[in-house]
């Protein structure tokens, strides 16, 4: 009679094998799947608000208000109707100028502050002074972690027309004043400048990280041949990071369509609402403020689903020019 082992097929006994080593691996995984199916895909069953009157104090899954026979369209009837809220917000003006504005800022975002963390890791990857890096490290990092309301209330003391510190050295300097924050084309500027200066440092740390996973052999083969720091950084250095450039470009592109709320909501005031609303704040002022859930729903759906193209474009382009994308 043949040994059991030997009857058992190859592959079972390396699967088992395999799942005796790592068992602990997949109980370990048991704990995110779970915060991400209940705190992720479970909510997301809640996008049917976008199509409903959705009625805050009967709860999404309700049936219709009997109350409301005859009268479907009424708030807080719970009865489906199709793409009615997508139709309203289609219909707004001012839908479209927060979509313009959202797409404006996140363009000249990209455009701008995209390049700014490249530029800084480059140049820190070139000190030679240890400590001076480190303290230029700690120094740009320190920005990423003031919220926006505080760096809002700096702005306004740095850059307010009668008392801010900047327009009293420019009136010294003869020029000026300057009204940053309630001319719509300054403000815009200001607001990409202050973005950029938040974001910059901590957004070096990814690609410094890249950067020393190049060998340091490259350099030494083109110190020999006499290459400078320009020729170096330009031909080792940037293809070296290339692909860790190319998955964040991908997922900037990815949210363009996106923004966050704070950052606008504490910038803007009633002077530059003609640049300064963007979906977000859009969102919170016709949709929550007013209580209309079902409308804020639709566009959220709208923004999200325009996100999601936007990647899976930026993700195909890219490998279809020969780099890795996200997926």
């Amino acid at each position: 009679m043949k040994n059991v082992k030997e009857t058992t097929h190859p592959a079972l006994i390396r699967r088992d094998n395999y799942l005796r080593r790592t068992w602990m691996l997949y109980l370990m995984l048991l704990m995110p799947i779970a915060f991400f199916v209940v705190f992720r895909y479970v909510p997301m069953t809640n996008i049917v608000i976008a199509f409903r009157h959705y009625n805050f104090f009967r709860g999404v899954w309700a049936t219709p208000n009997p109350a409301c026979t005859g009268y479907p369209h009424l708030p807080g009837c719970n009865h489906w109707v199709g793409f009615h809220y997508f139709q309203e917000a289609f219909s707004s003006p001012a839908f479209w100028r927060a979509v313009r504005n959202t797409l404006m800022l996140n363009f000249l975002d990209l455009v701008m502050g995209f390049p700014a963390p490249i530029i800084l890791a480059l140049l820190l990857n070139e000190i030679a002074f240890r400590r001076f890096k480190k303290f230029t490290q700690t120094v740009v990092y320190l920005p990423h972690f003031l919220s926006w309301i505080i760096i809002s209330g700096m702005a306004v003391q740095l850059f307010a027309p009668g008392g801010g510190v900047v327009n009293i050295l420019l009136g010294q300097l003869g020029i000026g004043p300057i009204d940053f924050l309630m001319t719509p084309r300054n403000w815009v500027t200001t607001y990409i400048g202050l973005g950029i200066w938040k974001d910059m440092g901590w957004g070096t740390i990814i690609y410094l990280a890249s950067i020393t996973s190049i060998s340091p052999e490259l350099y030494e083969a083109a110190e020999v041949d006499g290459a400078g720091r320009l020729r170096k950084i330009w031909s080792i250095t940037l293809p070296g990071i290339r692909p860790t450039i190319m998955v964040l470009l991908i997922l900037r592109l990815g949210i363009i369509l996106g923004s966050e709320f704070d950052r606008p909501f504490a910038m803007q005031n009633p002077t530059v609402m003609e640049v300064a609303d963007v979906l977000s704040t859009y969102v919170y002022r016709v949709g929550i403020r007013s209580g209309q859930f079902s409308l804020t729903a639709a566009v959220g759906l709208f923004q999200s689903i325009i996100c999601v193209a936007f990647l899976v474009m930026a993700n195909a382009l890219a490998k279809k020019t020969g780099e890795r994308g996200v997926w």
